[in-house]
């Protein structure tokens, strides 16, 4: 077994294996670092090291940082990002068996994700001030967020290279670099264009964001911080007082096509869910839309199918 001297050294390994052996997105395995720290804080406050840590100490742990309030969620990643670890410890020779092995994650209940009707996200867009050039790339955010159900990382890092007018699609790089294409409305390409035309062509853009779509006032990449505080105060703005952030307007994106009438496997697509099961979710939020197209649909209801 080989001995384990310096774990900064050991934990920056760990990350490489992430990412070229797992090909996990900079977000998972940040998240990751932050919960190994979290236990090897733990286990130095208790007098133990990594090579003794066994199955009783990670319960021990766990137990700690449910006693903290942490959400079901959040331990869920812990345990994960414990479980990646000591399996990579086992198979680089530091441990000869893997204490995390019986570990399992909390029970997870149905979350419901908070959802805008679409004349709250009218009214969040009507909010926006567009006589400020901040306001017309706000617009446009807001209508690519909305219009094609992205994430904050993804609107963040989206090329202008992948966006294709004409075709009226875009292409986006999600989780574990896997691309999609996601069809584009007329409004989101008019007010990408607009933003294109009278704001973003006027700004000094920075070296190495020149293909970035939405930038800041000096020329780099918005933040998803940023994201998530534009649409906040636009929120209150338009006296909406639901909590929202970005992920609201996938949800709602995700919500309004599913009571459309869309098939949950082309919603399931444009997500960029790799499960089907993620976006069964949405099942939940729909049950009048799901009801009547039961009605309408099945051939027990209408005679004429059968």
């Amino acid at each position: 077994m080989r001995p384990i001297t310096d774990t900064d050294r050991i934990k920056r390994s760990f990350l490489g294996y992430l990412t070229l052996q797992k090909g996990l997105s900079d977000n998972t395995r940040t998240a990751y670092s932050m919960d190994i720290d979290k236990l090897l804080d733990w286990l130095a406050e208790e007098g133990k090291n990594i090579e003794e840590t066994s199955y009783s100490d990670l319960q021990q742990f766990m137990a700690a940082i449910h006693d903290l309030g942490i959400a079901p969620s959040s331990r869920s990643r812990l345990v994960s990002g414990i479980k990646q670890f000591f399996h990579f410890l086992k198979i680089e020779g530091y441990l000869d068996a893997d204490p995390s092995e019986l570990l399992e994650k909390p029970r997870l209940g149905i979350h419901l994700p908070e959802v805008l009707t679409v004349e709250e996200i009218d009214a969040i867009i009507a909010a926006i001030d567009l006589s400020t050039p901040e306001g017309i790339r706000n617009r446009a955010i807001l209508e690519t967020l909305y219009g094609c159900g992205l994430r904050a990382s993804e609107l963040v890092n989206l090329q202008i290279s992948k966006v294709y007018f004409v075709e009226k699609y875009l292409i986006v790089e999600g989780k574990g670099e896997k691309q999609r294409i996601v069809p584009m409305s007329e409004i989101s390409i008019d007010c990408i264009k607009e933003y294109m035309e009278e704001v973003r062509s006027r700004v000094v853009i920075r070296p190495g964001e020149e293909n970035i779509l939405f930038l800041n006032r000096r020329g780099s990449r918005l933040t998803r911080q940023m994201i998530f505080t534009i649409i906040r105060q636009l929120a209150m703005k338009a006296d909406i007082r639901k909590t929202i952030s970005p992920h609201t307007l996938r949800h709602s994106f995700a919500t309004h096509l599913l009571e459309g009438g869309a098939n949950l496997r082309a919603i399931q697509q444009m997500l960029g869910h790799e499960s089907i099961a993620t976006t069964e979710i949405y099942l939940h939020l729909t049950p009048t839309a799901l009801k009547s197209q039961i009605l309408m649909h099945h051939p027990r209801n209408n005679p004429g199918m059968i």
